[in-house]
């Protein structure tokens, strides 16, 4: 079993995770728009161009997303964060530097008592990350 992020943005999904692939050196492995569906029929073409579902890999872990349509908008994202957890502290401060842009820092990354580095954003989406690189036992 894995648990996977599934994000939902009101309209800008496909900028989003073509970010999120550059930031965290995926790839986009599934983009399907609302009017590429079956569902197309079913579906107001002013929302035609939104994301129904998409699918970024990175590595062996996959973190998925989608648009709603504008009849169900989302509130943002509240009591959760994407956590990533990196194996040093170099690719910390690259993912954290990149996720960071034009975004907000709401704690810096650095070391902890339990991290090498750690810390937390919010993307210029407006999803909350946090970057955590443990110490060496």
């Amino acid at each position: 079993m894995k648990i996977n992020p599934y994000l939902i943005f009101n309209g800008d999904c496909k900028a989003a995770f073509t970010f999120y692939a550059q930031c965290l050196q995926g790839q986009i492995e599934m983009l399907m728009s609302f009017g590429e569906s079956p569902a197309r029929e079913q579906i107001p073409a002013h929302c035609h161009d939104r994301v129904m579902h998409t699918r970024l890999s990175v590595g062996d872990q996959v973190i998925m997303g989608s648009d709603t349509t504008p009849d169900r908008p989302t509130q943002g994202f509240h009591g959760c964060s994407v956590s990533l957890n990196v194996s040093s502290a170099s690719e910390a401060e690259r993912v954290f530097a990149a996720l960071a842009d034009q975004g907000s820092i709401q704690m810096p990354l650095e070391a902890t008592f339990w991290a090498e580095r750690f810390g937390m954003l919010v993307d210029r989406f407006g999803v909350p990350w946090m970057v955590n690189c443990e110490k060496t036992q």
